[in-house]
């Protein structure tokens, strides 16, 4: 078994300490039973663990650069760094877990794999490596997002996915969640419902967590080569939290590096409904079969929420997250719309390199604790590159960023 699939927890039960397990019907418990004992298997099978690692490289492109972002390090004093998930194929970090998935499915003699999407990366992974691996794929995404995320729908569809449509509520990652776990209901048996982030059920969480691993072992390997040392800090943006899961997983025990995870506050932390600021406004639930930190109503049910980035508008996030926040292993700290797209602007200007919204959250927490007085180094996770937010950003923010005039 590899560092990849090394890990102390979770339990033989799913917890991290008090979060995640599986609540979910009995009939699919026996199910999920099978799934983990397949995942199981294979982590410790040499010719799944080879054919993995060939993906990687040579169809992925791992390992992923870590880059110095020189101009943003000289305007805001500290060396920033960015491992750059954004160049993978299919443009984020989705595809290391959609891979592992989909050849899970394959080996386990399903033929169909489904998922959620929000802002569309994980749809268009799991697409791609269905295509590659021979089976079909349907997606299930909020109607607000399929026009918000229109480049990542056409490329599903190009790749041979069928994209379903979630009508119900706020039509965003949530309900394409409750939509995708309904079709999984109605056939367990010949589909896989590969989870797009570290939450779920178990084993989910802890699967969908080794996949991503591979960040954090490729990046302490990179960085220590740079620079000779370890990253005084780690920045990465928290939605469901496998980006970040992936990033924090080597450095976990290295006390000299400090972990900094960052939520939306969309359009402000005291607005119900206007940001998913699950760790910093929320409190202990049980959601989509796992308890964690949960944002809820009046009625203990998941509350509505929003964000800028429709990657990361989930009321809830993954029970690891929830673990590192009660230990005070990690920081969790907000990211408001405004600050996401200026610093989407920000390094797209400075630096070239235009991130996807989400991963835009994480640099402007960045800039944010630069601006505070951290100081040394800090390594972001660019878990995506912005292909398929600039039509949205130039319609609604162009103007202000003094690009509209050229439409």
């Amino acid at each position: 078994m590899t560092k990849q699939f090394e890990h102390p927890l979770p339990n033989s039960e799913g917890y991290f300490g008090e979060y995640g397990g599986s609540f979910i019907p009995p009939e699919l418990q026996a199910v999920m039973d099978d799934i983990n004992q397949a995942y199981q298997d294979i982590r410790q099978d040499p010719s799944f663990v080879a054919e993995l690692t060939r993906l990687y490289q040579h169809y992925v492109g791992r390992p992923s650069p870590i880059f110095h972002a020189q101009h943003l390090s000289e305007k805001y004093g500290c060396d920033i760094y960015l491992k750059r998930e954004d160049l993978n194929h299919t443009g984020a970090h989705k595809i290391n877990h959609c891979l592992g998935e989909v050849l899970l499915a394959k080996k386990m003699g399903k033929t169909k794999v489904i998922a959620e999407t929000g802002a569309g990366q994980h749809g268009v992974a799991l697409a791609t490596a269905a295509a590659l691996l021979g089976l079909e794929c349907d997606i299930h995404m909020g109607e607000v997002d399929i026009a918000k995320e229109h480049p990542n729908v056409v490329r599903m569809r190009i790749l041979g996915a069928n994209v379903i449509a979630a009508t119900h509520g706020r039509k965003t990652l949530k309900e394409a969640v409750d939509s995708a776990f309904e079709a999984y209901l109605a056939d367990p048996h010949t589909q896989l419902y590969a989870i797009g982030s570290v939450v779920g059920p178990h084993p989910f969480p802890m699967m969908v967590r080794d996949f991503q691993s591979i960040i954090g072992i490729e990046a302490r390997e990179q960085f220590q080569a740079m620079t000779g040392q370890l990253p005084d800090n780690l920045v990465a943006c928290v939605g469901g939290g496998s980006n970040a899961m992936g990033l924090f997983s080597a450095f976990l025990e290295d006390d000299s590096v400090a972990m900094h995870g960052c939520e939306p506050a969309g359009r402000g932390l005291e607005q119900v409904g206007e940001h998913a600021a699950t760790l910093s406004k929320g409190v202990p639930g049980t959601m989509h079969g796992f308890h964690s930190y949960m944002l809820k109503d009046e009625q203990g049910e998941p509350q509505e929420v929003y964000s800028v980035a429709s990657g990361l508008d989930y009321p809830s996030v993954g029970p690891q997250h929830a673990y590192l926040k009660d230990l005070g292993r990690v920081k969790y700290g907000v990211v408001s719309d405004e600050e996401a797209i200026a610093a989407f602007f920000e390094l797209s200007r400075l630096e070239g390199i235009i991130p996807a919204i989400e991963s835009a959250h994480a640099v402007a927490h960045a800039i944010n604790l630069a601006k505070q007085g951290t100081r040394g180094s800090i390594l972001i996770n660019l878990s995506g590159r912005g292909d398929k937010d600039i039509d949205f950003v130039v319609e609604n923010y162009g103007k202000q960023y003094g690009i509209a005039s050229l439409l």
